[in-house]
Parts: structure tokens; C-alpha cells; sequence
């Protein structure tokens, strides 16, 4: 008798044991923002933390509006202490829908390592640029503004109108007039964006009017040069990395720089103080 009663037991226990056991199918990463709604213009603090480090892996934070269209994508270093945080601007061209938006989070290749959280938004009012604020556009190449580096692109099945940056988010918006479907080939100075990780290259995020797709690339030393396929009727490409020229460009560093040399040679060559002697 007292055999069954150890066997079973026994039994009760595994099956204890097996409803017990941690679900490893859950996600094992956490996001929250530290609202539950947005007006235009504000920010959105976003924050999480991961179960465990992955070494050589971004975060990214995806941004996605009611319609489904792709309107932030932010790629993050986790901090030694497992925790990650982001902060995204509410509103612009592409967040003109009312309602719940919804943050997806992926850390890795193993889909487990993934979270999501939403708020709402109340729509933007903001429009695309206009002709004016674009770039000059040749046949074969594009500027943009803050560099003296020029795009280089080439065109099929439309017409390239210009491209803006987005500091903010690290990223070049390309407006294009698809009067087919057709691609564009983009060569990009690493100087004008990149996406790196740690000192080593890393994908861009590219989307085609609010959804991201996927392109062709090829790297070199000083240029990335990126293939998009777009649909007819496509009007906006964004490309999404880690850097982008910075509004204080590199000539007017230099300038600055040759102003205070000059500033100090003049003063010591007349003998004055910069700073006052009492």
C-alpha cells in the first residue's frame, strides 16, 4: 500500500512540476512608454529591459500606426545593466492616424526575445516639405543639406524630387514620383549616413511610404550604395541608420576652427591678453 501511495506522490509531483515549468515561448523582454496617450509634438519616452545580454546584437524599437504603416524605427545598444531606453517624437508626415499605436520590440534573431506595448495619439497636422526646403537634384546626382557630399543615384519606371534629413531620426526622406514600378539605386557617402553597431556596419531600415521592405546592398570603405524596388505610385522612401550628418556640418567646424587659430596667433603676435589682467 505504501508503495502506490510513494507512486503516486511521485506522480503528483512531475505533473506539479511539468504545470510549473517557466514558459520559455513568452517573451522574455519588457517595454512600457510612460504615458498611455500623446498630443502632437510630445515625447514619447520609451523603456524596457531584457532577460540577458546578447553580444553583437542591436535592439530595434518599432513604431507601427493603426493603418499598419511603420512610422519610427530606432536601433539601440542594451546597457551592461540590461536596460534600454528611447525617446520619439510624436507627429510628422507619417502619423496623420487617430488612434492606438503600437511599440514592437525585437532584441535578436529569436522572435521569444520581443515585446510590445501601445498608446494612443490624437493624429498629426504636419505636411511633407515643400519643393522649396528639398534638395537640388541633377540627373545623376542629389544634395543634401549640411554636406558638400553628393548622392549619387540612377532611376527607373520614376523621377527622384529631392531628399530631406530627418536629425532626429537618423534618416534620409526621399521623395520620389513612381509613375511605374522601378527601383532606385542609391550611393550614399558614410559621411552623409551610415548604420553601425559597435564599429561594425550594420543593416538601415528602409521604408517605402511608411512600410518597410526590403533592398540590395553593397559596401565600401567610404560609400554605402542601396537597390529599392518601389511599387507605381510610390511617393516616399525613408532611410533609417544610426548616423546622419550632423546640422553643424564639417565646413562650418572648420571655419570655426580657423577663426580661434587665427584669433590666437594674432594675440600673441600683438602681445594681448585674451583674458583681462588686473
Amino acid at each position: 500500500m505504501k508503495a502506490y501511495l510513494s507512486v503516486f506522490a511521485l506522480s503528483a509531483i512531475l505533473i506539479a512540476s511539468i504545470g510549473m515549468t517557466p514558459a520559455f515561448g513568452q517573451s522574455s523582454l519588457v517595454v512600457t512608454t510612460d504615458k498611455a496617450s500623446y498630443s502632437e509634438g510630445d515625447t514619447v519616452e520609451i523603456t524596457g529591459e531584457v532577460a540577458q545580454l546578447l553580444g553583437g546584437y542591436a535592439l530595434s524599437v518599432r513604431v507601427v500606426a493603426p493603418n499598419g504603416n511603420i512610422v519610427s524605427i530606432e536601433q539601440l545598444t542594451v546597457g551592461t545593466d540590461k536596460k534600454f531606453s528611447v525617446s520619439v517624437t510624436a507627429g510628422g508626415p507619417l502619423w496623420k492616424s487617430e488612434g492606438t499605436y503600437t511599440v514592437l520590440v525585437q532584441y535578436g534573431d529569436n522572435k521569444n526575445n520581443s515585446g510590445t506595448t501601445s498608446f494612443e495619439f490624437g493624429g498629426s497636422t504636419v505636411t511633407p516639405p515643400t519643393e522649396v526646403e528639398k534638395s537640388m537634384v541633377t540627373d545623376t546626382t542629389v544634395s543634401v543639406s549640411g554636406s558638400s557630399d553628393l548622392i549619387g543615384y540612377t532611376i527607373t519606371g520614376g523621377k527622384l524630387l529631392g531628399i530631406v534629413t530627418d536629425f532626429d531620426a537618423n534618416s534620409l526622406i526621399i521623395s520620389i514620383d513612381a509613375t511605374d514600378d522601378g527601383s532606385l539605386t542609391l550611393t550614399i557617402p558614410r559621411s552623409v549616413l551610415d548604420a553601425t553597431i559597435n564599429g561594425e556596419d550594420d543593416d538601415f531600415f528602409v521604408l517605402i511610404d511608411g512600410e518597410e521592405v526590403d533592398f540590395d546592398e553593397t559596401t565600401t570603405s567610404t560609400d554605402r550604395i542601396l537597390t529599392i524596388a518601389f511599387p507605381a505610385g510610390a511617393e516616399e522612401i525613408e532611410i533609417i541608420g544610426t548616423f546622419v550628418i550632423p546640422e553643424f556640418g564639417t565646413i562650418a567646424a572648420m571655419i570655426l576652427a580657423v577663426a580661434i587659430i587665427s584669433i590666437i596667433a594674432i594675440s600673441a603676435k600683438s602681445k594681448l591678453s585674451i583674458i583681462p589682467r588686473y
